[in-house]
């Protein structure tokens, strides 16, 4: 399985999750395999500077990713990725290798609510 992590920084899983997914400068991806990393890709957001809704959406669905974690996302994004069978996970912080372990522990939360920044 392949998890989307929206970044501040470009350190592979040593980087802070952003708290707006759209908006992030990275996306660090995670392939998991029986609980194990397997791979840790980082690529820049083509999107950072200006997106249009699902632009977003539809790169993390290219890249293969099966879930996505961020710290907020707005409504819109959280419909375009469950119409492209993505699981969004939010209102998560920290580091992403952490916040990795916490999802494959089972300790982190598997909802997504919308950030209030974007209820505009």
């Amino acid at each position: 399985m392949k998890i989307a992590f929206a970044a501040e920084e470009d350190k592979g899983i040593e980087s802070k999750l952003a708290y707006h997914f759209g908006r992030c400068p990275y996306y660090i991806f995670v392939e998991v395999e029986n609980n194990k990393i397997k791979e840790v890709k980082s690529k820049k957001n083509p999107f950072f500077d200006r997106h249009e809704p699902g632009d977003v959406p539809q790169f993390i669905a290219n890249e293969g990713a099966k879930l996505i974690i961020a710290g907020g996302m707005g409504p819109r994004a959280i419909e375009w990725f469950k119409k492209l069978n993505i699981q969004p996970i939010t209102e998560a912080s920290g580091k992403i290798k952490d916040i990795l372990n916490q999802y494959l522990t089972g300790k982190l939360s598997s909802s997504a609510s919308s950030c209030n920044d974007h209820e505009k």
